[in-house]
């Protein structure tokens, strides 16, 4: 029953993805020129740009992150340390769309920045828009990330490495040297290549602080192909590219990340000793404070703007209220979907490898369910929506099939972290129990209420918070298929703003993100699994 359900949760994901490649591949239109538009200079220009300003994304994120992460695992003991590294986790379950308005709040024309600026009687020298604009967005959202997954790293080195490096008074550049840097080294191309594989795949941000034409990457100008121009052709050629440059950096990450080395230790209390000093106690703290203020700075310009607004006019507007209630409802269904095919098939996957001697066919069937949370990664949210137009367009208005393929679609876009959240958990949790619920004949039913439910619960829960906030502010899938039939609570945010009701569109953007921070923050470990297990920081 488990082989069948994961074989067909794995078809599933399979086909929904191939089929949607295969109609771009198969394309063919009278007049149609697919392979001429692959070498247009507007398709190399969103290109260039693209690999451009993911690449600068990547480097300012990281090179940001890592002092915050050695300033955060130096002070390891300050009030509130536990709701920094928190903190640290909002960006990634806070809608795009209403990141976006917080920087804008703070760093826009008629943001406090400027505002400062110009009571000082200076110019106003910032702007949001273009490539500083997708730059800073993708800094907030990013920087916190790496921050989370070196703190984990760096919480991971064994207590014995400080202490000796105590005993023979290194410096915390030694330290860092000898001790922190080979571990963040390792850490890096995986870091590096997430954050990459993130920006290059942007989409609302870009959409929203791009600017113009100038400044778009290949998921914007896909968008805008199909929505705007109708020109099938360039959409085509357009998704071919992203899935060359997503395939080939997928290998080139499986290539380049090393084999996790973990430090042997006697399992002591992790002490460091370096950074209490004066000026090292201090620089770490304004390290940390300036990192708590470009995080915070943005959502409490959210709040104050969404206060201003008539939230109890906005609650009794009807379409706001049918908007929240499909956005609820796809979130839920996608997010279960999510959650209950990734569990299927992590299980089908550990039976299939349990015995010590693994037939090849089933070896490469546990390859598959592996790899086929990735498969968004390759094939991102809006080409598989090209697809699908393009497969769905002979039946007549494809805005019919729009709340099937969002689910769908936003099932799959949560994968990747559902199944982040979900494998290492149910690993440990079957290899400590799989042994005695055989010998006690426990299996189906009766196994998952009295064995597994308790405790796969908190980490189910956990992947199911997560992917309900992602659906919950998700613009990719629904721009494409979104219609007066079929409203969401960041179309219509979308749909405020592009239509200058700013009083409006702040008070949408204040109740989409607290719901998905509530959301986020149900998802994460109270503050004394925190205190007590430092490693699950990341």
């Amino acid at each position: 029953m488990t082989f069948a359900a994961g074989a067909l949760c794995l078809g599933g994901i399979v086909l929904f993805v191939g089929l949607a490649a295969g109609a771009l591949l198969a394309f063919d239109e009278p007049g149609s020129a697919s392979g001429d538009a692959l070498f247009d200079a507007y398709v190399w220009r969103v290109a260039r740009f693209t690999l451009l300003q993911a690449t600068l994304s990547t480097l300012l994120s990281i090179l940001l992150a890592i002092p915050v992460a050695r300033a955060l695992s130096r002070q390891g003991a300050f009030f509130g340390r536990v709701w920094v590294v928190r903190l640290m986790a909002l960006p990634l379950g806070l809608p795009a769309l209403v990141a976006a308005l917080g920087l804008i709040g703070i760093w826009g024309r008629q943001g406090a920045l400027n505002g400062l600026l110009a009571h000082l009687g200076l110019d106003q020298p910032v702007s949001i828009y273009g490539l500083s604009g997708i730059l800073l967005a993708h800094v907030f959202f990013n920087m916190p990330l790496a921050v989370r997954l070196m703190l984990a790293g760096l919480s991971r080195i064994p207590g014995e490495y400080w202490l000796v490096g105590a005993n023979l008074g290194m410096s915390p550049l030694s330290l860092f040297r000898f001790v922190e840097w080979p571990v963040i080294r390792g850490l890096l191309p995986g870091i590096a290549g997430l954050i990459f594989m993130l920006c290059a795949t942007s989409f609302t941000l870009v959409l929203t602080l791009g600017g113009g034409p100038a400044a778009s990457t290949i998921e914007v100008a896909i968008y805008q192909a199909l929505r705007f121009d109708f020109d099938p052709p360039r959409a085509i050629a357009l998704s071919l590219l992203q899935i060359a440059m997503t395939g080939a950096l997928l290998v080139v990450l499986k290539l380049l990340t090393p084999k996790p080395e973990e430090g042997r230790g006697s399992g002591r209390r992790v002490r460091r000793f370096d950074g209490r000093n004066g000026p090292g106690r201090m620089g770490d703290h304004a390290m940390i404070g300036l990192a708590v203020l470009f995080v915070l700075l943005p959502l409490g310009s959210v709040v104050a703007s969404g206060l201003r607004a008539d939230m109890i006019g906005l609650a009794g507007d009807p379409l706001v209220r049918r908007a929240l209630v499909t956005s609820l409802a796809i979130s839920l269904v996608s997010g279960l979907l999510s959650v209950c095919s990734t569990a299927v098939m992590i299980r089908t996957r550990q039976m299939l490898l349990r015995p010590r001697q693994v037939a090849r066919g089933d070896r490469l069937f546990a390859g598959g369910i592996a790899m086929s949370a990735s498969l968004v990664l390759l094939v991102p949210p809006v080409v598989l929506g090209a697809g699908w137009f393009l497969l769905l367009r002979p039946l007549g208005d494809v805005a019919r099939f729009a709340p099937a393929l969002v689910v769908l679609i936003n099932m799959l876009m949560a994968l990747p972290f559902v199944y982040r959240v979900l494998e290492p958990a149910m690993e440990s949790h079957f290899a400590r129990t799989g042994r005695l619920a055989e010998s006690l004949g426990l299996n189906g039913w009766h196994r998952l209420r009295f064995i597994d439910w308790p405790r796969l619960k908190r980490p189910g829960l956990m992947a199911l918070s997560f992917a309900c906030a992602l659906s919950l502010g998700d613009l990719g899938a629904v721009a494409l298929f979104g219609s007066q039939d079929m409203v969401t609570l960041p179309w219509l945010l979308y749909s405020r703003m592009g239509s200058y009701r700013s009083t409006d569109a702040a008070g949408l953007a204040l109740f989409l993100g607290t719901v998905c921070l509530l959301l986020t923050i149900a998802g994460t470990p109270s503050a004394r699994n925190d205190q007590r297990r430092p490693d699950d920081a990341g």
